[in-house]
């Protein structure tokens, strides 16, 4: 199978995920995962679309990821995952669909207004 790029967004993290058919092994940004993403949570997170399909240990993923933070990034790579199973195997949708893991989470950081501390807190209120 040709490397085919797969792209998966959250936040302001995108990652562009590569699937070969291999042992398992999960490289991001040219590092084992297990050292990029120190939380266990995250690396679950990553693992999810595999335990899914029941195809964890079958394919390599090559990950470049930028931008947004640790949670961020974990949640793209899963997105990018997700897409590339499917394309690999239709039949995934379903199982993939029914976890959810092929819907981007839409949820951006809302702006902050002007007079206010952030996007919402207001800065004190003094009566006198």
């Amino acid at each position: 199978m040709a490397d085919k790029l797969f792209v998966g967004r959250r936040k302001n993290a995108v990652a562009r995920v590569y699937l070969r058919s291999g042992s398992g092994k999960v490289t991001v940004n040219d590092k084992e995962f297990e050292k990029y993403f120190r939380l266990k949570e995250h690396r679950d997170n990553i693992l999810l679309p595999f335990i899914a399909t029941e195809t964890l240990g079958k394919y390599d993923v090559f990950a470049n990821v930028n931008g947004g933070g640790i949670t961020g990034q974990s949640d793209s790579i899963r997105l990018g995952i997700s897409r590339a199973l499917e394309e690999i195997n239709p039949e995934f949708r379903s199982s993939l669909k029914s976890e959810g893991l092929l819907k981007r989470d839409p949820r951006m950081v809302e702006r902050k207004k002007y007079g206010q501390k952030k996007a919402r807190k207001r800065f004190q209120f003094s009566k006198r």
